[in-house]
């Protein structure tokens, strides 16, 4: 029953169809959606990615063979030609652009049959992820699905001639380079040719494209993949891409990101049309988590956080004077208004919440009608407790939380995630809102307990802030990094930072995170030895390509925004991989494989 177009064409695509066309002898094709039989009358919604056209065969009026069209299911493929007319208007549909029009068909042919399929290609068809990913080319027929593709390949095309006015150049980097330390765990290929020997997937193109700096290329960006061999959450993918650009030239953060405001401005507008604060908030690392706890806070709400150490190290509660003692805080949180809102129990579950956030437990102080009550009230004078307040601007019905540790940022952290977690216990968030920021200033170093030293936060290619290098090995802690991330609604959506092009800055740079000279030159030695040869002063950024369509299509997992994404457990449903492979592959590459370890698992 399958037929040749035999150099049929469209006319339109299927959602384009309007009335300047009425009348007109039409061929559309596409997919068969819905499809009503009224016997010797059938109505099909016929699909493509732009959108549906509805098309009637009337069996008085078909001019081909009609039992075919008994014969059409969900998902067939179909080319249909007939007369474009208005529909009868009680039959209009507001929903479809198309809604007023509809193909009184005079032919068709089948071009492609279809199995009954999983599920229904249908917006409202609910169905689960695993199902969605195994069968994703039946899911991305979806118009929600296209048009996020659309949108995707629009956000690359206005990243690019943007870029391109300012005389960027785009430029591919290798996919198969070395394995060095970025931070998280490399994809290796082996290698056939070189016994013994790994290429690695790039985590980022960072080393590529601060080696285009030193070649002179001046401006370079790339939208380019990514691999990382990390644990996954709904924002991150094992194999994800970035809008990566990096300049010669500048050795000032706001050289870099003044262009990426406007590009950020520009995608917001031109895709959802969006106007975005003319200028984007400023804050430092240090502010943002000392008022929000989160180097990417979601400024979309208040629920400060507030710093009473200063009260604390007075009162009577050891924990307290002892975590302030020691280098750490005592932070509250203020939940205005909300504690006739909570119960017992989910006050329990707050404390609990707050524990698997890491924090070694958290207390609380209620203000009702008859004043404050709680088992922190004995410890605190009168005095003290009214200093509270007024720091936490308290006032009836609110309830404070407080958390203390000798460890400052997790009390911070811990404070951080309570925040966002109350924000959508009550609904604080707008969703139609937008709140941009650049997050500055990053420490340098964090403190690895596992190594039991100072690692790199960002990498090692960081330039530090002139005025802190002097405490490069007398006190890493304290020195701040020429870093910068852009965050929008809590998403970290794209960092970079000024780079070292200075030699002597560099070897000391190596040196303070403890690697040996062998370890420079075994990890870095191509790299530093390129920075002999005049390094001109550079820096750059990358943006989550992924994160950034999450953003614009307000969904919360980027599995959505992705054409062929892996599950949690980085697998592919859809293909399959990882998967075995045939035994004389592996010897081409010379490795033997060892059965797994799982009495621990």
């Amino acid at each position: 029953m399958y037929e040749k177009l035999d150099g049929r064409k469209r006319t339109s695509y299927c959602g384009e169809f309007n009335e300047t066309q009425l009348n007109t002898n039409v061929t559309a094709m596409g997919w068969v959606g819905k499809r009503r039989d009224f016997g010797g009358l059938v109505f099909v919604d016929l699909r493509d990615r732009t959108g549906i056209v509805q098309v009637v065969f009337n069996e008085s009026t078909f001019k081909g063979d009609y039992s075919k069209v008994d014969l059409l299911r969900n998902e067939f493929v179909i080319c249909v030609q007939g007369k474009l007319v208005i529909r009868d208007e009680d039959t209009y549909n507001p929903k479809l652009p198309t809604g007023t029009v509809e193909i009184r068909v005079d032919d068709m042919q089948v071009l492609a049959s279809s199995n009954p399929v999983p599920f229904l290609v249908d917006e409202d068809t609910k169905v689960s992820d695993n199902t969605r990913l195994k069968y994703r080319y039946l899911d991305l027929r979806r118009l929600t699905m296209q048009n996020i593709l659309k949108l995707r390949s629009k956000v690359c095309k206005i990243t690019r001639d943007y870029l391109d006015e300012l005389g960027f150049l785009e430029i591919e980097t290798p996919a198969l380079g070395k394995s060095t330390p970025e931070g998280a765990r490399d994809y290796l290929v082996p290698s056939r040719t070189f016994p013994n020997k790994f290429f690695a997937l790039p985590q980022s193109p960072q080393i590529y494209k601060q080696l285009l700096m030193i070649s002179g290329v001046d401006k370079y960006y790339q939208i380019a993949k990514c691999f990382r061999d990390e644990d996954l959450r709904a924002d991150r993918q094992p194999e994800f891409t970035q809008i990566d650009m990096e300049l010669s030239f500048v050795d000032q953060e706001e050289q870099v990101m003044s262009i990426v405001e406007i590009l950020i401005k520009k995608i917001f507008k031109q895709t959802i049309n969006v106007d975005l604060d003319e200028k984007f908030l400023r804050m430092t690392w240090r502010e943002a988590m000392d008022r929000f706890g989160s180097d990417k806070p979601d400024m979309r709400f208040g629920l400060e956080l507030k710093n009473i150490s200063h009260v604390a190290q007075n009162c009577l509660l050891e924990p307290f004077k002892k975590a302030v003692a020691n280098g750490g805080s005592v932070r509250v949180l203020n939940a205005k208004g909300r504690l006739n809102e909570l119960s017992r129990t989910d006050l329990e579950k707050l404390v609990n919440f707050v524990k698997s956030c890491g924090a070694p437990g958290m207390s609380y102080i209620t203000y009702g009608e008859d004043g404050p009550k709680g088992p922190l009230i004995k410890f605190f004078t009168q005095e003290q407790l009214d200093e509270i307040m007024k720091i936490c601007d308290g006032d009836k019905n609110d309830i404070i939380f407080f958390i203390a540790d000798e460890d400052d940022n997790l009390v911070c952290s811990s404070l951080g995630k309570l925040r966002l977690h109350l924000a959508e216990m009550f609904n604080l968030i707008d969703e139609n809102d937008y709140k941009v920021l650049w997050v500055t200033d990053f420490p340098q170093f964090e403190y690895s307990k596992e190594e039991k030293r100072f690692v790199a936060m960002h990498h090692p290619f960081t330039c530090p802030k002139d005025e802190d290098v002097q405490y490069l090995f007398t006190d890493p802690a304290r020195v701040r990094a020429k870093a910068y991330d852009i965050v929008v609604n809590g998403y970290e959506l794209g960092g970079g930072s000024i780079r070292i092009n200075d030699q002597d800055l560099q070897e000391n740079m190596f040196k303070a995170l403890k690697f040996s000279e062998e370890q420079i030159q075994e990890l870095f030695g191509f790299f530093v030895n390129a920075f002999k040869y005049g390094a001109p002063p550079h820096g750059g950024l990358a943006i989550g390509l992924d994160r950034l369509i999450m953003l614009l299509v307000k969904t919360t997992d980027i599995k959505d925004v992705i054409a062929f994404p892996k599950i949690q457990t980085a697998m592919d449903l859809l293909t399959g991989a990882p998967d075995y492979v045939a035994d004389k592959q592996l010897e081409d590459v010379y490795i033997k494989l060892v059965e797994p370890d799982l009495k621990d698992e």
